[in-house]
């Protein structure tokens, strides 16, 4: 049996981590003993293996918790399973691909801040100036019903 501590050190978490996904209920073999010290056998640490698993991959720990509970009712819940995952990939692509804009916009700002430090162009990116600059950026800075007025 292991401890908390020990339980940490192999499974690469930190003790905190493995108390937090024991005290969520994803460790469903982990027992106690008459101090109510928590005690992780192999299967207990496979446990902790698998929540750090499917924590790296992104998984929220309520959807970890019902990976589990369809886990402990056996090898009838494969398709729920695989299902669960399939819909956990497809939120992480969406996720990766609002990354992806994100890194895009953040391309164009670096370039912009480099064209005003080299090319001394505008300050664009101050909203302090932006008053002086509205010719330059008027579809930006105003929606059309506002421009019209």
């Amino acid at each position: 049996m292991h401890s908390v501590k020990e339980a940490a050190q192999i499974t690469g978490l930190t003790e905190h981590a493995v108390r937090f996904y024991t005290d969520k209920g994803l460790v469903p073999s982990v027992q106690r003993n008459q101090n109510n010290i928590r005690l992780f056998d192999e299967e207990s640490i496979n446990w902790l293996h698998g929540v750090r698993c499917l924590k790296q991959s992104g998984m929220p720990i309520e959807v970890i918790k019902i990976y589990i509970e369809l886990c402990l009712e056996g090898d009838s819940t494969l398709p729920q399973r695989s299902e669960l995952i399939m819909k956990h990939k497809e939120a992480a692509l969406i996720k990766l691909e609002e990354a992806k804009r994100h890194i895009a916009h953040l391309e164009q700002k670096t370039a912009l801040y480099q064209d005003i430090l080299e090319h001394g162009a505008p300050d664009t990116t101050n909203p302090r100036n932006w008053a002086e600059i509205q010719h330059m950026h008027a579809d930006v800075f105003y929606s059309p019903a506002v421009r019209k007025a």
